[in-house]
């Protein structure tokens, strides 16, 4: 949890605003358990390292060090994805709780843990008959799923044992307390399980039967190891990311068997859960595009993500952020806008870098004067807008590359002026509220000293890396690797200088805080998969071109609603993987450009954590705030309200995405900002100084949406307006129907 402390001169300084902060049912072990579980964690992390730069430990020691069994990287596929998702499965269970912790030993029932050591044996028999399946593959074993004694084996002496553990542990999980500090056996039961699912899935799909997948020749085992992975990903996504993305699993799991008895465009051809689910472990569905970013882009950039927080530059970004702009009036909002965009850039979760950086920044915002819901507020919008601020955009560029097969560093760049306008909106919206309630920047004496900030500005060194190497073509591994080994080199001119032991902290770091992005990519994949192998994309697409036959404007605005109500609840991966698999191939299909299509719904799948009634960033914003999660969501929504205009205005005019000659562009550019301005000074009543009277500031928003069709004719014409507009509220100045009031903080 971050904190805001004083030095001896007064002087505010922001501390451990990198820092991940702790959930209430994460497990905090000691001694040798601590010992265990950051070994597993750190060995993760580095694994995936290792994996994605393609080295072996014969070759990281020379040829002198060869481990019989040891996979040489890069492994396969999907055996990588197979290990990559059990591997955060056995360790999310060993460290989230299924239910609350116990307050003393008296809630510990021990008949449940009995029952827990019971249910191990038949998890450690499937896992040892997994084995056994390996040996006789090895040995020469023709495996199909018509043989009647494999089909025997796969059903009662894996598959049954397997389901009942998976099942027995699951449901007993929700009612066995344990103390915080010690293991629950029921989770280390689920751990062994996932184990044994990938154990399976290995072995069955590096024969020829990953090409049987979806027909009878699939072996029962494939089925029932893809049913029991499901539910473990889905366990563990409660855990770690609430229930909303679980329950939206399980409402597209019921439309897979009951969709052929559904009218319209919902209906589906009749599909058995045998044919389903030995599709869907999968690339089609859960080994697909969601888990195939969350094993090598995003887990690589919660590496370096983890390797700033060890050598401490989420603390230098943001007592930069207060020496640059902690002066202007409502000098903190300013701060937040510069601090959290970058943080939630790198962490790429908005709601986790509310908690992070907002316990620093919102307090003192209400210390200046915001109301404390508008303080929330402010830190929610600039959170979430991390998560479109490129080069990193919070792993979103990386997913977005994945499915459509556009080329990152275009993508990247094309995010660039969204981006900027959105941020910009975000200012003008938190100067105008700072001039309407009179308010002033923070003094210089309790600021840190631009100066010394300016003094280990080479602390930005590791972010120009990363931007340069991606534009000079590297790879994204490799800039990511490059921009980590940056931050440990930058880390010995601070006193937080990294050695050999801070590096290992920092990899048992990345392992904890990749669990809860690898199960919510994990869950999504099941999304996908559904929608994959039901059709009810192409179908939903069809609607959309019926629509835009009577207004394509209607058909965009439709679409709009469907990508925040898919997102409302979900992390923003999550979210723009599932509006990814729906609503874009729907605007593509109305001859859309596949970057705009996609860009559309990105920007609304973001969105939807500041959108009420479910809007996580600004529920994680009210609790730091104390003030009410639903007026905080307003707000952030009233804050943020450029991002639900700036798709509008790239789809009408795709020059804002960088596609189109440099004239164009700049010109589309200027009066993008124009338009953004005046849409803030309309929603906040703020105009060049003075408030507006409810007229003008109807004639603002309008003027602002006249800038969005982005032609030549409605530019004049908006600018016009906006000269217009000037005049009257400079010279005319009219005051009835307002209060000239100026309000102060609660």
């Amino acid at each position: 949890m971050s904190e805001q402390t004083a030095d001896k001169d007064g002087v505010v300084v922001a501390e451990g605003v990198d820092e991940e902060p702790v959930e209430s049912n994460r497990r905090l072990f000691e001694g040798r358990s601590f010992l265990m579980i950051s070994l597993f964690a750190t060995f993760y992390a580095a694994f995936h390292m290792a994996a994605l730069n393609g080295l072996s430990i014969s070759e990281l020691t020379g040829g002198a060090i060869v481990i019989p069994f040891l996979p040489t990287f890069p492994m396969e596929t999907w055996n990588f994805r197979i290990v990559h998702i059990a591997g955060a499965l056995a360790l999310g269970f060993m460290l989230f709780s299924g239910t609350r912790f116990a307050r003393d030993e008296s809630e510990d029932k021990r008949l449940l843990s009995l029952i827990g050591f019971a249910l191990m044996a038949p998890a450690l028999f499937s896992l040892g008959v997994a084995f056994s399946f390996t040996a006789e593959i090895a040995g020469g074993v023709m495996w199909n799923g018509i043989d009647e004694r494999i089909k025997f084996n796969e059903t009662w002496l894996f598959g049954a044992p397997l389901m009942l553990a998976t099942c027995g542990s699951i449901a007993l999980s929700w009612f066995h307390k344990r103390q915080r500090g010690a293991i629950n056996v029921l989770d280390l039961v689920l751990a062994v399980c996932g184990i044994a699912v990938a154990t399976y899935l290995i072995t069955i799909y590096g024969t020829l039967m990953r090409n049987s997948t979806g027909t009878p020749f699939a072996p029962i085992g494939i089925s029932i190891a893809a049913v029991a992975g499901t539910l473990l990903i889905m366990e563990l996504t409660r855990r770690v990311a609430g229930l909303a993305l679980v329950i939206i699993s399980v409402l597209f799991l019921i439309y897979v068997f009951t969709g052929q008895h559904l009218p319209g465009f919902l209906n589906s051809p009749a599909i058995s859960w045998q044919r389903f689910f030995s599709q869907v472990y999968t690339d089609a569905g859960i080994l697909g595009p969601t888990t195939a970013v969350s094993s090598t882009y995003i887990i690589l950039f919660i590496i370096f993500a983890a390797f700033l927080q060890a050598s401490k530059v989420g603390d230098y970004f943001v007592n930069f952020a207060f020496a640059v702009a902690g002066r202007a009036r409502g000098g903190p909002a300013k701060v937040a806008i510069f601090a959290s965009g970058l943080m939630g850039m790198i962490n790429g979760t908005s709601a986790g870098n509310v908690v992070a950086t907002g316990s620093l920044t919102i307090p003192l915002m209400k210390k200046v004067g915001y109301h404390k819901k508008t303080a929330g507020a402010i830190e929610a919008a600039a959170s979430t807008g991390g998560q479109i601020m490129p080069p990193i955009m919070g792993a979103g560029a990386f997913i977005m590359a994945e499915i459509t097969g556009i080329p990152y560093t275009e993508i990247a760049v094309a995010a660039l002026i969204p981006a900027v306008l959105y941020f910009v909106s975000i200012y003008f919206m938190v100067d105008f509220e700072a001039g309407k309630l009179g308010m002033r920047g923070m003094r210089d004496d309790e600021l840190p000293k631009f100066r010394e900030m300016a003094r280990r500005i080479f602390l930005f060194i590791p972010i120009i890396i990363l931007i340069y190497a991606l534009f000079q073509g590297y790879s994204v591994i490799r800039a990511g690797t490059l921009a980590t080994a940056a931050a440990a080199v930058v880390s010995w001119f601070t006193p937080y200088r990294m050695g050999l032991r801070s590096i290992v902290k920092a990899f048992n770091i990345a392992g904890v805080m990749s669990i809860q992005i690898i199960a919510v990519c994990a869950c999504a994949g099941i999304i996908v998969g559904v929608i994959s192998l039901t059709g009810v994309g192409a179908r939903f697409s069809n609607l959309l071109l019926g629509l835009a036959a009577a207004s394509q404007l209607l058909a965009l605005v439709f679409a709009m609603c469907i990508a925040i109500l898919l997102g409302m609840g979900m992390p923003t991966t999550a979210a723009y993987a599932v509006a990814a698999s729906v609503v874009a191939p729907g605007l593509i299909e109305l001859g859309i450009e596949p970057l705009v299509a996609h860009f559309f719904v990105f920007y609304f799948a973001v969105v939807s954590a500041i959108t009420p009634p479910v809007a996580l960033a600004s529920y994680a914003a009210a609790g730091v705030s104390g003030a009410n999660p639903m007026e905080t969501s307003v707000a952030s929504f009233k804050i943020g309200i450029a991002a639900f205009v700036v798709p509008f205005m790239f789809f009408y005019n795709s020059a804002l995405l960088m596609e189109s000659h440099a004239f164009e562009i700049i010109r589309a550019f200027l009066t993008a900002m124009l338009g953004v301005f005046l849409l803030s000074a309309g929603v906040q009543g703020w105009f060049f100084g003075k408030k507006t009277v409810l007229l003008l500031r109807a004639a603002l928003i309008v003027t602002a949406l006249l800038m969005i069709e982005g032609s030549v004719l409605t530019d004049i014409i908006g600018i016009t307006s906006a000269v217009v507009i000037y005049f009257i509220q400079r010279v005319i100045n009219p005051r009835e129907g307002f209060s000239v009031r100026v309000r102060g903080a609660d």
